[in-house]
């Protein structure tokens, strides 16, 4: 075996573990609904998204826009890291808003998002390399600011945490420590001097501590603001506080994420079923329901719209220009006569009186 194969086989390797952790996820989830939803009376679940007041609707809606608001900072960020600052904040705002809602919610979000920034971004002189670049650095923001999250959680509510993974407490709080741990020392592996990651075509200068401070406030706004809405839509009755949800949340939030599932179907259900016992099914899972149609139908179809409105601006836009570059000349073309022999004598005769 030669040296030069040795990182072919050790990104098979780390794909194929992908694979097998989504997989895993997946059928632990599915196995997980069948099973709860066994007792749960749909009736009452219907019933109970219909009386949900339209001032907590309106108050979870708000948070939506809040957590929407903060996601299109995650293109912005990247776009100033990888040094394409001439790329205005609406043009982010549009690409990160469609690229993330659209490619989360189909799946295969590489791919799909991937396809939206580059046929957006492409349009300001961006690449496929360019583009690849963004997704690292959003990525990294994300894995930033919910290891932060749920680093803090397990240290100070780590029963919150094994709600879901029924782990000791003492086990996740070592967990929350070692995250946290991670991520001061990558911040102390920045100190020196600026880091320069990728091969030669696909380099990337890291963001120093300041800047990856930021990049970890980003994260964590995002992730709160997204469990806010959901907070916002639970029962009254019992009361949680806001730390140990914020930890359950994050945790299913992480879950969806790693399943690569389609808008996190099913996984964030079943996370969320487990680790809130306390409320009664039928109403948890009508806050879970208003909270996927918030969350993330209406968000997905906004942005649908949106991209298909750009699309077919373009399209005219094309179609007008075409049109214009076809279209005969409107100007008249001065009529020639044939000369003749007498014509050319009175032209030569006039000429010939000239000064």
């Amino acid at each position: 075996m030669t040296s030069a194969n040795t990182p072919a086989i050790g990104k098979r390797v780390w794909h194929l573990i992908s694979i097998g952790v989504s997989v895993l996820i997946l059928a632990i989830a599915a196995f997980t609904l069948s099973r709860l939803l066994r007792e749960i009376e749909m009736g009452k679940v219907v019933a109970e998204v219909q009386a949900t007041p339209v001032r907590t609707l309106l108050t979870a809606a708000c948070f939506v826009a809040i957590s929407y608001a903060v996601l299109t900072c995650y293109d912005l960020f990247a776009l100033r890291t990888i040094g394409r600052k001439t790329v205005p904040y609406r043009v982010a705002a549009f690409a990160g808003f469609t690229a993330y809602t659209i490619g989360h919610n189909l799946g295969a979000t590489v791919l799909t998002a991937g396809a939206i920034r580059f046929r957006i971004y492409s349009a300001w002189g961006l690449g496929l390399i360019d583009v690849g670049k963004i997704a690292f650095v959003t990525g990294l923001t994300f894995w930033l600011g919910n290891g932060f999250v749920l680093g803090t959680g397990m240290v100070f509510v780590p029963t919150a945490a094994s709600a879901i993974n029924h782990l000791p407490a003492w086990v996740n709080r070592v967990i929350g420590i070692s995250s946290l741990v991670l991520i001061a020392a990558y911040l102390c592996w920045l100190l020196p001097r600026p880091r320069v990651i990728g091969p030669s075509k696909a380099r990337i200068v890291l963001p120093d501590v300041r800047l990856t401070l930021v990049q970890i406030a980003i994260g964590i706004l995002d992730v709160s603001a997204a469990a806010t809405v959901m907070y916002t839509l639970l029962p009254a009755q019992p009361a949680i506080n806001f730390p140990p949800f914020l930890v359950i949340f994050a945790t299913a939030l992480l879950l969806g994420f790693l399943s690569h599932a389609p808008g996190s179907l099913g996984v964030i259900e079943a996370a969320m079923l487990i680790g809130l016992t306390q409320f009664a099914k039928e109403e948890l899972l009508a806050s879970l329901l208003t909270f996927r149609a918030l969350y993330f139908m209406l968000p997905l179809s906004i942005a649908a719209v949106l991209l298909s409105a750009r699309e077919l601006t373009l399209l005219a836009k094309a179609a007008h220009r075409r049109n214009q570059s076809e279209r005969p000349s409107d100007r008249r073309r001065p009529i020639r006569f044939p000369r003749t022999e007498a014509s050319s004598a009175v032209s030569d005769k006039q000429r010939g009186s000239m000064p």
